[in-house]
């Protein structure tokens, strides 16, 4: 008797080879394939697996797992004992790969093994806990943040830099600001990297040590706090099956309702200004503004500092 997993896998193989499913469409989630195949989220896991290993699908970040958009890639080479070579490199590639996709709970030490084709163990002989992967794949990211060389001297021109590229490093990762609360960073070299550069940029513009830790915070929890949204939407795309501006249209009746009741009348005079002159909502122009809001507080309070005021 064929196991589900591989049945439900034939069947989205075949949707993708018929062409129903074409590339860069995406495939059910994880949750998708639970929900409409009545199994449970491991063995939804694995279908995704199976597909993964034979290049029919690949993640996409902020979208979740789509047909592949280039040729199907050969089976990897396994040593003659039968089991792939691991290494804690591909383990911590295979978590990211995972997350980037399905999100980050849907990460498990059997889906990764099953994805590399490894027995179910085995990722264990490199890596101590899901804990402890949890840290090396968030290190992993924050190494890919990358600054031009050199970096200008203005402190501002520095900030938007490491700000700009680190945000970028979210939007490809939408589950790292999930992680870690901002009272219990970990003491992660990449993570450290941009915090020195912050640091580094706010010297001598006249706050104290303390002063320039609240900066720092403030920075980060800026872009976190609209971080945190880019895996959500995923999710909600996903569980809801509409798009965002399909999801605006089917809550129009609702919204209307509440604006023009004249219960609240500022409200329905800003959703009566933007009913006619349109609203896009957009994570990267709110964090360029809340960002810029933000350096020119502490450009302004600097300038009052260093030239003696009060």
């Amino acid at each position: 008797m064929t196991a589900p997993y591989l049945r439900i896998a034939a069947e989205l193989r075949r949707r993708i080879t018929d062409g129903e499913l074409g590339p860069g469409d995406r495939v059910p989630s994880t949750r998708q394939i639970a929900k409409d195949w009545g199994v449970a989220l491991a063995t939804a896991t694995k279908v995704l697996n199976v597909l993964h290993q034979e290049g029919l699908v690949e993640a996409e970040p902020r979208v979740g797992t789509v047909v592949a958009r280039r040729p199907a890639s050969p089976p990897r080479r396994v040593r003659s004992s039968g089991e792939p070579e691991l290494t804690r490199e591909r383990i911590v590639r295979a978590a990211i790969e995972i997350a980037d996709a399905e999100g980050i709970d849907a990460l498990s030490m059997r889906g990764i093994a099953a994805r590399l084709g490894a027995a179910t163990m085995s990722p264990y002989r490199h890596v101590d806990s899901k804990d402890e992967l949890v840290l090396l794949m968030a290190n992993a990211v924050y190494g890919e943040v990358a600054y031009p060389e050199p970096l200008p001297d203005g402190w501002r021109e520095r900030i938007e830099i490491g700000s700009q590229a680190l945000w970028d490093t979210h939007k490809r990762h939408p589950w790292l600001a999930q992680m870690f609360p901002l009272s219990r960073p970990p003491m992660l070299p990449n993570m450290m990297r941009l915090a020195d550069l912050l640091l580094g940029s706010l010297a001598g513009l006249g706050f104290d040590a303390a002063e320039l830790l609240d900066l720092h915070i403030l920075l980060y929890s800026h872009l976190q706090g609209l971080a945190v949204h880019l895996e959500a939407e995923t999710r909600a795309r996903a569980a809801s099956g509409l798009t965002d501006d399909e999801w605006i249209e089917k809550q129009a009746p609702a919204m209307d309702a509440v604006a023009f009741s004249g219960q609240f009348p500022a409200f329905g005079r800003v959703y009566g200004a933007i009913s006619e002159q349109g609203y896009d909502f957009d994570l990267d122009h709110l964090y360029e503004l809340g960002l810029r809001y933000i350096l020119d507080g502490i450009a302004a309070e600097s300038a009052r500092r260093l030239s003696g005021g009060r």
